[in-house]
């Protein structure tokens, strides 16, 4: 077996007098691909956020990358993590250019200042660019791109740094057919890639699912119904249970899709 990437143990966070997360066990490999998937409000972007480094549990405990987040080097710690999600989006200033943006993350900061930047990381810059099919967007401001070229934008970003685990929250959110599905493609490709990191994808919906990941976790209300291989956990059971209504769930073609039952 590979690598371990992720070991939490009883992980619970607490929010005022909310739990946000309760009991999460979780166990990711690196030659696993996971996607995390739930209702609004089922603890999902707070589990990245603790994976990412970014909020400490209030009980359990983490470990990330090997790193025990108790007493690791966070700073260090993040810049062997990649993420994307419309949080880091929103705090991009107007006026970057697409290049600067990913050219920035090799030193994880946003907004280019007067750093010098070496021309092996243009190079690198570029070439993520193009493989996520946006290399005519380069001199582009990012407050002028669509959503769909802010999502591959951002993605090109996160893996500035050659990370060893990927994050993406939720990143087919808001896109039309054609987006989500070229997205979608862009990220079976990466995850085809020997040289790609381990990947964790957040949604709401078994149809944003890429073709290629292996495992999933179901959460609902903070706690994991059901983690495990892909096609173990994406049951009709375990999925009407985790969003709270009889579904039919169906797979053509390494694609999910679940639905409720036609009313009479």
């Amino acid at each position: 077996m590979s690598a371990e990437v992720l070991r939490l143990r009883r992980v619970g966070v607490r929010c005022g007098s909310s739990m946000l997360l309760r009991n999460v066990d979780w166990t990711a490999h690196a030659d696993e691909s996971w996607v995390v998937i739930g209702p609004n409000g089922a603890g999902k972007t707070t589990l990245l956020q603790v994976v990412a480094t970014l909020l400490a549990p209030t009980h359990g405990s983490v470990e990330v990358l090997g790193e025990p987040l108790d007493g690791a080097d966070l700073a260090d710690l993040r810049t062997r993590i990649g993420m994307t999600s419309t949080v880091i989006g929103d705090q991009v200033p107007p006026t970057e250019k697409v290049i600067d943006l990913v050219l920035t993350a090799a030193y994880g900061i946003l907004g280019r200042d007067t750093e010098d930047y070496e021309s092996s990381d243009v190079t690198r810059a570029v070439e993520l660019l193009d493989a996520l099919g946006c290399p005519h967007l380069i001199r582009r401001r990012f407050a002028t791109l669509s959503e769909g070229e802010r999502k591959r934008v951002q993605i090109a970003r996160s893996l500035m740094a050659d990370p060893e685990l990927l994050l993406l929250d939720e990143p087919a959110a808001g896109l039309d057919l054609g987006g989500r599905e070229d997205l979608l493609a862009r990220i079976t490709g990466l995850l085809r890639d020997p040289r790609s990191p381990m990947m964790v994808l957040v949604t709401h919906h078994v149809e944003e699912v890429p073709p290629g990941f292996t495992h999933a976790m179901l959460l609902r209300k903070g706690s994991v119904l059901a983690a495990g291989p892909l096609t173990e956990v994406f049951t009709e059971h375990n999925l009407s249970r985790c969003f709270g209504v009889p579904l039919q769930v169906e797979r053509r073609a390494a694609r999910w899709a679940a639905r409720a039952p036609r009313l009479r």
